[in-house]
């Protein structure tokens, strides 16, 4: 049985803008278990607000990928693969707004996993980033002011995340080359959006696990 840890954000978490949460199903992260099938073990570990690497106290859990990586990797150790989808809060003026700064909290989520102090010695997984789909402009009053510039900014996401993957030798996916953002709030998916992601992922995680 090969593990395979989704490290993401709401996105991840299967926010949906409609209200609550996509049905388990749609989410991205399912949709790639159901492709993977029975010999895979996908786990989903979405935070809404998370960042990749910068503190932001706005709700009553820890949103900093980087503090929390450590431990969420002991707790599903041992990992054949990390899918890291991060960076859209990082588009949130008030974090950075810079995706110069998201590619550099990507990296550094990139050292915890090959730094991390694994259980009976277990190997550090593959790792595997992710840029999420372009934030896009909403008539949603508080989205618009809570991502304002996220739209310009995010377009940067992919290509600063390819060249970040290919010096770390890490795998590499543009999310925004298969989903696109809901208008109702500009940054968060509807259930096709989402499944696509799934679907679009599993044969890269399928050479990447060499399945």
């Amino acid at each position: 049985m090969k593990t395979v840890l989704c490290y993401g954000d709401s996105l991840t978490w299967g926010y949906n803008a409609e209200g609550g949460r996509h049905a388990f199903e749609d989410r991205w992260s399912s949709v790639l278990q159901a492709g993977l099938g029975e010999g895979v073990q996908v786990v989903a570990d979405g935070l809404n607000g998370r960042t990749t690497a910068f503190d932001d106290h706005l709700a009553g859990a820890d949103r900093n990928g980087a503090r929390l990586l450590p431990t969420v990797l002991t707790t599903h150790a041992p990992i054949d693969l990390i899918v890291i989808m991060l960076g859209a809060n990082d588009m949130k003026p008030w974090i950075h707004g810079n995706p110069v700064a998201a590619k550099q909290g990507i990296s550094r989520l990139i050292d915890i996993v090959r730094g991390h102090d694994y259980p009976f010695d277990w190997p550090a997984p593959q790792i595997l980033i992710v840029s999420p789909p372009l934030v896009t402009r909403t008539e949603n009053a508080d989205f618009k002011e809570m991502f304002a510039g996220g739209d310009d900014a995010s377009k940067q996401l992919a290509p600063q995340y390819a060249a970040l993957a290919d010096e770390a030798g890490c795998g590499f996916f543009d999310a925004g080359s298969v989903a696109t953002t809901t208008p109702l709030d500009g940054v968060h998916l509807d259930a096709e959006n989402t499944r696509n992601i799934g679907k679009a992922l599993t044969p890269v995680v399928r050479v990447m696990l060499e399945l």
